[in-house]
């Protein structure tokens, strides 16, 4: 009769298996913080790319009922008045629902409250515009987007999220100064304002150069970004 060969098994001690339990630890705790970085980025350079679209696109689609955006009404700040002086419609809030409104996909758009008159343009996606006639600050995230209220009252927002929770762009299609010139005659783009065209000037500008100490704010990190093809440089100074 022939007799089946029997092998001991062997399983993992407690010790084998508390180390490769360690070391699993100390792998993830390495790469977890890189794949949320890169996650993060990845929305950004997504949300960047097709807001920039979405709102040509929009321009556009208003160009064929109101003509070349040279001749429309001005985007401006304040209000229109009544025939008492009282403040009635914001006429940022006049202008967006004319011109572009009627354009976006959005669940929501309302007057953010303040004398400036901001509109809060809220995408399906989870982004935020904050159209101005100053300017448009996008957030790829609204849940970024916070109003800080000064002791005085002044409504502020916090300079340091430039570059990286907020984005600025500019539409100037009239403005035929020499320091509007990567705005004139164009729809929604990256703030360039006094731009000189070199890459120097996006990252080193000492006022809105993409870098951590900056006198005003980052606005150029997103022309750098558009420069590399809407994607974060690999050596973009700012910490996502």
């Amino acid at each position: 009769m022939n007799t089946a060969c029997r092998k001991d098994l062997k399983g993992f001690t407690l010790a084998e298996v508390l180390i490769t339990l360690g070391i699993i630890g100390i792998v993830a705790s390495l790469t977890l913080p890189t794949l949320i970085t890169n996650h993060k980025k990845s929305i950004v350079e997504t949300r960047l790319a097709k807001f920039y679209s979405t709102m040509n696109q929009a321009i556009n689609l208003a160009e064929a009922e109101y003509g070349d955006k040279m001749n429309w009404e001005q985007l401006e700040n304040g209000f229109y008045q009544d025939e008492n002086g009282n403040n009635t419609t914001p006429k940022t809030t006049a202008w967006f629902n004319k011109y572009l409104r009627p354009y976006l996909n959005l669940t929501d758009a309302k007057f953010d409250g303040n004398s400036d008159s901001k509109i809060l343009a809220y995408f399906p996606d989870g982004s935020l515009a904050m159209i101005s006639a100053s300017s448009i600050l996008f957030y790829p995230q609204a849940k970024d987007y916070k109003k800080l209220e000064s002791e005085d009252g002044t409504i502020t927002r916090n300079k340091n999220l430039s570059g990286t929770k907020y984005f600025t762009f500019l539409f100037e299609p009239c403005n035929t100064s020499a320091l509007h010139k990567y705005h004139y005659n164009k729809g929604v783009e990256p703030y360039m304002y006094r731009w000189d065209g070199t890459e120097e000037m996006l990252r080193n500008d000492s006022a809105l150069g993409c870098k951590e100490d900056v006198s005003n704010e980052r606005a150029y990190c997103t022309a750098l970004i558009q420069m590399n093809g809407w994607k974060i440089p690999k050596d973009y100074p700012l910490r996502f």
